[in-house]
């Protein structure tokens, strides 16, 4: 995903705001997250934030976004189009989104973004790719009603046994969901986001699917490419 960040970057300086370190602590732990922030926070009232999901390759600790060099001045550049905070958690090596601690880190560091920032709450947004899609689907169904919309790409189903589409769909309800996919994904079956749409669509949920024939997982410049996403994302408030 990041290097999608970085090749779909604007041209330019002017306007770029900052990315910042921050720390969520769960029990004794800390875990270090990163946070865009706006060039015009301060000016800004009630800003939306949008939470991103980083894929299996991202794990680790210190953050995942370059901040320095190149690397973070066109990270900075990409994030200027966007009119939000930005937060991004960074899920430990060896786990997933799903698992409790994960869960409780991420909420943790949303809850201290919205407390620091004058934050609209009804615009809160989660976007997650692949291990970060299935991530997606694990917080909004487990906090229903937080989301004022989904972006899943090339995602999957949180759960791993018994009914894993339904159960789902009818957390989530009406949330407003938009699903990419490349037909030819051999790492995350396209069929995972296949049976998440019938299962929304089943529960009249509020749903849209872009599936790429021909493509296979790096699909994420796809989505980025689509130029209604962030206007319809941005749109979208509880």
């Amino acid at each position: 995903m990041l290097g999608g960040i970085l090749s779909n970057a604007a041209s330019g300086n002017a306007g770029k705001g900052n990315i910042e370190n921050r720390v969520a602590q769960v029990d004794s732990d800390k875990y270090d997250y990163q946070i865009y922030v706006p060039v015009n926070v301060k000016s800004e009232e009630s800003l939306p934030v949008i939470v991103f999901l980083h894929g299996i390759g991202q794990r680790g600790s210190g953050g995942f976004v370059p901040t320095e060099g190149t690397g973070g001045l066109l990270v900075r550049q990409y994030f200027a189009q966007i009119p939000a905070i930005v937060l991004l958690p960074q899920c430990r090596l060896g786990i997933y989104w799903s698992d409790p601690v994960m869960d409780e880190m991420m909420m943790n560091s949303l809850a201290q973004t919205t407390e620091e920032f004058d934050v609209n709450t009804k615009r809160i947004y989660l976007i997650g790719v692949s291990m970060g899609g299935y991530g997606v689907w694990h917080f909004a169904s487990e906090h229903p009603g937080k989301f004022a919309a989904l972006v899943s790409i090339c995602g999957g189903s949180s759960l791993r046994n018994g009914d894993r589409f339904s159960s789902i769909a009818q957390k989530v309800g009406k949330t407003p969901a938009w699903l990419f996919h490349g037909a030819d994904d051999r790492v995350v079956p396209v069929t995972e986001s296949r049976q998440i749409v019938e299962a929304l669509k089943a529960n009249e949920g509020n749903v849209k699917y872009s599936e790429y024939a021909g493509v296979g997982h790096n699909i994420w410049m796809n989505a980025l490419g689509e130029k209604d996403l962030l206007p319809w994302l941005l749109a979208q408030s509880l």
